[in-house]
């Protein structure tokens, strides 16, 4: 039987900045992948980056009072940080070694597709609202509208490297539904630091089994790629992980994975700013089309009906509740 969690109700102003932060930080992680990766093999990359800030997170922990995690939470931790950390990034920051940020963006962008399929195969789940598979919709619409352009090399993408990142969405779609139903601590960042230590130890071996060691020559490694790791284990890691996991406690799968949706446009947008790429109406449309399927999966469908309802009636919006 799953333990009790008693939290606080999450304010509106914490979820705003976890979304902004997830939004912000995460978009911000392409561009950080990319560099680290020309100099640091991915997997050790990765492990590194998620050992590191769970080693920075445990001992803060610790020192406040928190409670090391059970056996069982440890083994639900590392499941999702499995899931999440060596399956989602892991296979992502693997493929962007060849392929650009716009091209893992537009398979990231299926991510919402499986956290609703999740979500209904699971044991109780829901049905999705025929409004929710329209947001989702929109938001797909709208970033293979802004990649589209950017991504029509997607043919010289190499085979390994496709379905490496489509199957970095299911792990992490199916790794983030888990968690939501897991057993982990009475502290949120306690949880957060069990699954990247789980999850950056399970990244190394992999890294240690590919030979990845003995690729890396310190001395040879560009300051540019230490920056971007130090940047993915402070801010991806610390800041934007911490920031989706209190999402996942409180808000909907639905609308936690808009930042499948958000993510890429901050990515490209980096690369406007980065690279001197001109923004034109393919980024315009792009982002017209997002906003619209974020308001649909984040706005409960109920709300929606009851505007339709009164716009039907000719009653005043003003007044509707919803």
């Amino acid at each position: 039987m799953s333990p009790i969690h008693t939290e606080k109700p999450a304010s509106r102003a914490r979820v705003l900045l976890a979304f902004a932060a997830v939004y912000l930080v995460w978009g911000s992680t392409y561009l950080a992948i990319r560099v680290a990766v020309a100099g640091i093999p991915p997997f050790l990359m990765g492990g590194t980056r998620f050992a590191l800030s769970a080693a920075l997170l445990f001992p803060f922990l610790l020192r406040r009072g928190d409670a090391a995690p059970t056996t069982r939470q440890w083994r639900d931790a590392t499941i999702v940080g499995c899931l999440l950390m060596l399956g989602g990034n892991g296979l992502v920051v693997w493929a962007e070694q060849t392929a650009n940020s716009s091209q893992a963006a537009l398979f990231i962008a299926s991510t919402p597709m499986w956290f609703t399929v999740f979500e209904w195969m699971r044991p109780g789940g829901n049905r999705p609202h025929p409004l929710t598979w329209l947001g989702i919709a929109l938001g797909f619409a709208g970033v293979f509208t802004l990649v589209a352009g950017h991504a029509a090399d997607t043919a010289s993408l190499a085979l390994p490297q496709s379905l490496a990142l489509l199957a970095a969405t299911i792990c992490w779609a199916g790794g983030s539904v888990y968690a939501r139903h897991s057993a982990r601590p009475a502290s949120p960042l306690m949880g957060v630091a069990a699954q990247m230590l789980a999850g950056g130890l399970a990244m190394l071996l992999v890294g240690l089994v590919r030979g990845e060691a003995g690729q890396v020559v310190p001395g040879a490694i560009p300051a540019t790629a230490w920056l971007a790791l130090v940047y993915l284990v402070l801010f991806g890691s610390l800041v934007g992980y911490t920031a989706y996991v209190y999402l996942l406690r409180h808000c909907t799968s639905a609308q936690v994975s808009t930042y499948a949706y958000v993510n890429p446009i901050i990515a490209v947008l980096l690369g406007a700013f980065v690279l001197g790429e001109s923004v034109g109406p393919r980024v315009r449309t792009a982002g017209a089309l997002v906003v619209g399927g974020v308001i649909l999966l984040t706005v409960p469908p109920k709300v929606w009906l009851g505007l339709l309802a009164r716009i039907a009636r000719g009653l005043p919006l003003g007044t509707c509740r919803p």
